[in-house]
């Protein structure tokens, strides 16, 4: 019989956003974004949690090998580690740099970096102590 586990990494990074929608005024973005939306960003030192799933190996016990799991995930961090994400990650240019969103954008880049037969179950994200958000799929 094959049970299905979960297997998570931790991993950080730090990064510089601003929360800004370009159609949108300096105005209307500080109504909703506040001070997040000032026009020189601030930073972040993020935690993300990544977690797979899929059935123990019979022969070595695992479900993968987590210098697998290291690999897919520090392709992921080189894109976002010490960047701009606003300016440096193509994917924020259509869509405002939020946790929520990073979520989204780490789950589809590690969806493809991942090995064969291992299913990415979810992302979470800190953005603070006190603020994250978890995406799964």
């Amino acid at each position: 019989m094959s049970r299905v586990v979960r297997v998570t990494r931790i991993e950080r990074f730090a990064a510089a956003h601003r929360l800004y929608i370009k159609s949108k005024s300096p105005e209307e973005n500080f109504e909703i974004f506040n001070k997040c939306s000032w026009k020189n960003g601030h930073g972040h030192n993020y935690t993300v949690h990544y977690t797979v799933k899929g059935p123990t190996d019979p022969v070595t016990g695992m479900v993968v090998n987590i210098d697998l799991m290291k690999v897919a995930i520090k392709r992921v961090l080189d894109k976002v580690d010490h960047k701009f994400l606003d300016e440096d990650v193509e994917f924020f240019d259509q869509n405002p740099s939020t946790v929520e969103n990073l979520c989204i954008f780490f789950w589809e880049e590690l969806e493809r970096a991942l090995p064969e037969g291992v299913e990415l179950e979810k992302i979470k994200i800190h953005e603070t102590d006190n603020n994250y958000a978890v995406y799964k799929g």
